[in-house]
């Protein structure tokens, strides 16, 4: 296994560095099967309160590997397509892995956030960028359709049309324009972004983990659910949430007025 993707765990917070700066961090085979390792082996861990994704480098990520595509074009069609098809399929656990964690996941973008780059920023839970950053979904480029959850979540995050005219004309946008649809939460000045990302991070680690991880749950599941659905899921949540000693010193905490001290349990 190639070192493509570099992990740490410190403190309550997994940083995951996509480590291909050469290449402008594109994707591999080796960094999406270290990337669903990774995100596999702390999903139930509960010293991880919080995830950051980063680029090595001056970028993001770049998307998939478009030098390795080339290598296919003396290919069949047929070929090209079962090819692409199990590659496609083969990155899909780590975006389901992503999205049900019961931890925030963070994307923290410098530069290029292009293809899948965006895709996966985009799944992320919050979106720090730095004001040089610049986004494209990019795909339409190159003669494809997205893929890893960009066509699922674009919508979802800046409508319908607007979604439409970043995928079918492909041109890239500022940190500022990303911000003011939606696609990113924070925009920052370069030279901040890594301390600002540690910063939200820590207060994301910092907190009421199963109340963060039930909200997470219950926001990614409403624009599939009825309002009947929704209101009982609120419910037991709610009641999960009350059984925990977070819970317990939240309130406490509150009626003391002190800061609250939680633990993640």
């Amino acid at each position: 296994m190639t070192n493509h993707l570099l992990t740490e765990v410190r403190d309550g917070i997994a940083t995951a560095t996509l480590n291909r700066p050469d290449v402008l961090n594109a994707l591999s085979p080796d960094m999406m099967a270290a990337l669903i390792e990774f995100l596999g082996n702390i999903e139930r861990d509960r010293a991880v309160r919080c995830v950051v994704f980063r680029g090595a480098g001056d970028h993001f990520m770049a998307g998939g590997d478009v030098k390795r595509f080339a290598g296919m074009a003396d290919m069949t069609g047929e070929e090209r397509r079962k090819e692409m098809e199990a590659s496609i399929h083969r990155l899909h656990p780590a975006i389901f892995l992503l999205r049900r964690m019961p931890k925030p996941v963070i994307a923290s973008v410098r530069g290029a956030a292009a293809g899948f780059g965006l895709s996966l920023a985009m799944a992320c839970d919050l979106v720090i960028a730095s004001e040089d950053s610049f986004f494209t979904l990019a795909y339409v480029n190159i003669g494809t359709s997205p893929d890893g959850s960009g066509t699922y979540f674009l919508p979802r995050l800046v409508g319908l049309k607007k979604a439409m005219e970043i995928a079918l004309l492909g041109d890239r946008f500022d940190a500022a324009a990303a911000r003011a649809m939606g696609v990113v939460n924070f925009v920052v000045p370069t030279d901040e972004l890594e301390a600002e990302t540690t910063k939200l991070a820590r207060r994301l680690a910092d907190g009421p983990t199963r109340a963060i991880g039930n909200t997470k749950r219950l926001l990614n599941a409403s624009l599939g659910r009825s309002l009947e659905s929704q209101l009982e899921a609120e419910a037991l949540a709610f009641a999960d949430c009350a059984s925990t000693d977070d819970w317990a010193e939240g309130v406490t905490a509150f009626v003391e007025k002190r800061a609250p001290r939680f633990r993640g349990e």
